[in-house]
Formats: C-alpha cells, structure tokens, sequence
C-alpha cells in the first residue's frame, strides 16, 4: 500500500504528463511559430492575442525542466519551439533586454523594458541551457542577468527598479500590471528575479551573480519581511520605505517561503541556510492565515483588513509546495496531510476535466471564473507544472 507521499507522487506526476503539458503542446502551439497568446476562460482560442514575453518564458521553462527530468524527447520539442520564439520575437537587438509583449505575428508591441520579463527569459533560458547544454541561451541568459544588472541595480539605495522604456530611459508609470501600485520596487519583481538568478547560478558559478543572488536573498530578509508579522512588503518607494501598509498576498508569501530556502540551499551557505530557514518556517505560518478548512488557500489581505477570498490557480498550486517544504525541511509532519488536502481541493474545484488545464479561479461564491483566462498573458504552465516537478523530484 502506497503512503501519502507516493500518492501525492503518482497523482501530481499524472496530471503533469496527462494534463497540463498536453494542453499546452496540443492547443496553445501555434503552427506558425511560438504559441498563440490567449485562450478565453470559455475556451475559445483567440490567435490575435498579444503574446508576452512572461508566457513565452515561462512555457520555454516548464518544458525544459519536464525534458530534463522525463527525458521526453516530445518536451524538448516544445522546449527549443519556445527558445526559438523567445529569442527570434522577444530579444530588442538595438538596445538589448526583451520586450513586454508581441503581437500574433511576432512583431513588437509593447516595446518597454519590464524587469520582471526579463527574470522570466533568463528563467527559461537558464533551464532551456541546463536540460541541453545549448550555448546560444546560456549565453543569452548571462547577457540578460547584466542587462538588468547595468540598468535596474540600484547602487546606492540597494534592489532592482521595476521597469524603463525601450531604450533604458525613465517613465512615469512602471506598474507591472494594472492590480499594482506605481512604486520603485517590489516584491513581486525581486522574487522572480532572485528565483532567474538562483537557475543560472546552478549552471554559471559567476562570482558576480552569486553575490548579487545573496545579496537578493538578504534583501528579502532584512527589507522585505515584516519582523512582526512574517509577511512580505508588496510595494517600496526607493529607499525601500513601505508602501502597501497591511496588504498582504498569501499566495507569494506561500511561494517566497519555499523559494528563498532554494536559493539559500543553492548558495551553499550553512549559516545563511538556517537563517533563512527560520525565515521561511515564519513566512509559511504567515500565509497560512488566509487557509481554509477547505484545502484551499485565498488570495490576499487588503490593507483595511478585508480579505480577498478568490482561490487562484497559482496560488493553490504554490501552496501545495510550501506545505510539502513545511513537511520535508521543517519537520511538520502535519503539513504533509495538508498539502494532500490542497491537491484534493485542486483536483476537485480547479482542473476542468473536459477541456484541459485549471480555470483561472474559483470565486468566493465558490463558481468557477469563466470570465479569465485559461491560457493567457499571465495564465502560464508554471506554477501547476513546477508544482508537480517539484515535489515529484523529492519524493523517492
């Protein structure tokens, strides 16, 4: 009889293999090159859409982590389709970084220079040249760690600026999306940069990116984390005054708690390890306010207190791995149980068993969200399909 890890082994390694990557291979592959930039949450393709830079990036990494752990020749396939699009369509040779976006026919659309975006190229590069050895995106990836590095380090006040026009010139609004704050720096951007870095570190041992990678690391620690609360800071000014109050969004804060211990383990500090495993343990406990007796866990905190009730996709999926990290590195042998729940919640309310994929969300009436999206801009395999790799790779 299997214990709930193999369960939760073969469950998560099942919908990986027979759900997610399938759809995105199958329906999402546009013929003419890349993949198509939108699919309603009604499930209508719509082959006009804009394409990001976020979704091209994070299919590129989704599926060459699935190569490099299957062995799948299928998933390098889309893999090296993604590297191709990334590189041919994203990749400004004027002035050097990625664009935001593209239109259907791979021409520049929204041409600024989002930090965030080009985290997630060098996120997929890294991996694409991990799985293959391919030089061409290894050596992309480095190029685009010293692009932000020359234009969105921040000397003097420490952290990374949130975005420039094409030609690295200052704008007015640098939100990277209409949900944001317009402040300098966020969370949210520091996170996905430091989760690129962390990748690349694993096959550049560059003196530069693993000092820049902790010093990220500590950034989180000693700026971003509330010392009294555990949660994360949303938005700063500057000089990294807080800018958000008490809002809060449990879902990152769920997610930063297992991926700032990856980075502390990559880093290979013994000292900073444990730091950073206190940290998290109090990071985890932090999101976990807003878990449900459901499984589920909701979206965020507002700042007057009121609580945003809606189960994301992603949020669930980043909580089935920081409950499996509670359970594996932090002794809570509890939080196992409770990651089985999540998934149960998931495989219940969240997969669409007919047409593939998860929706986007469900609503606090307990509805599915027909209205976003099922693949999109934002909606991407990575948070359900590094779900499953990730805890798939650490269950014997």
């Amino acid at each position: 009889m299997m214990n709930l890890e193999q369960q939760l082994k073969q469950h998560l390694t099942a919908e990986l293999h027979n759900d997610i990557l399938p759809f995105w291979a199958r329906r999402m592959a546009d013929p003419r090159g890349g993949f198509f930039g939108r699919m309603a949450g009604t499930g209508e393709l719509c082959p006009d859409a804009e394409r990001s830079a976020i979704l091209c990036g994070r299919i590129l990494w989704t599926f060459s982590a699935a190569y490099r752990t299957s062995g799948r020749p299928e998933y390098l396939a889309t893999a090296t389709a993604a590297r191709n699009y990334l590189l041919d369509k994203f990749l400004d040779t004027a002035y050097g970084g990625v664009y935001w976006s593209v239109n259907a026919a791979g021409e520049p659309s929204d041409t600024k220079k989002q930090f965030y975006a080009l985290g997630f190229a060098i996120y997929g590069l890294s991996e694409y040249a991990r799985a293959t050895g391919d030089e061409r995106a290894f050596g992309e990836a480095v190029r685009l760690f010293r692009v932000i590095e020359d234009h969105a380090y921040d000397a003097v006040n420490n952290g990374y600026e949130e975005a420039t026009a094409r030609d690295w010139t200052l704008i007015g609004d640098v939100r990277l999306s209409d949900k944001d704050a317009n402040e300098k720096k966020t969370m949210n951007t520091h996170l996905h940069i430091l989760e690129a870095y962390t990748n690349l570190l694993r096959i550049w041992p560059d003196e530069r990116l693993r000092r820049q990678t902790r010093n990220l690391l500590e950034i989180f620690l000693t700026r971003i984390m509330e010392p009294q609360s555990g949660h994360l800071g949303l938005f700063f000014d500057d000089r990294w005054q807080l800018k958000s109050g008490s809002r809060f969004s449990y879902g990152h804060d769920i997610e930063a708690s297992w991926l700032l211990l990856e980075t502390a383990s990559t880093l290979g500090d013994e000292t900073l390890y444990e730091h950073t495993r206190a940290c998290c343990a109090r990071i985890a406990d932090a999101a976990l306010e807003g878990y449900l007796d459901d499984g589920s866990l909701i979206y965020e905190r507002h700042a007057d207190g009121m609580q945003d009730r809606e189960r994301h996709w992603w949020v669930q999926a980043e909580c089935v791995i920081g409950l499996f990290y509670l359970y594996r590195f932090h002794g809570r042998r509890e939080a196992l149980a409770l990651a089985w729940k999540t998934w149960n919640y998931i495989g219940t309310h969240l997969i669409d068993r007919e047409g593939g994929e998860w929706w986007w969300s469900i609503l606090p009436d307990g509805n599915i969200n027909r209205t976003d999206d099922k693949a999109g801009f934002w909606k991407c395999p990575y948070h359900n399909g590094r779900m499953c790799m990730e805890i798939a790779s650490r269950i014997p």
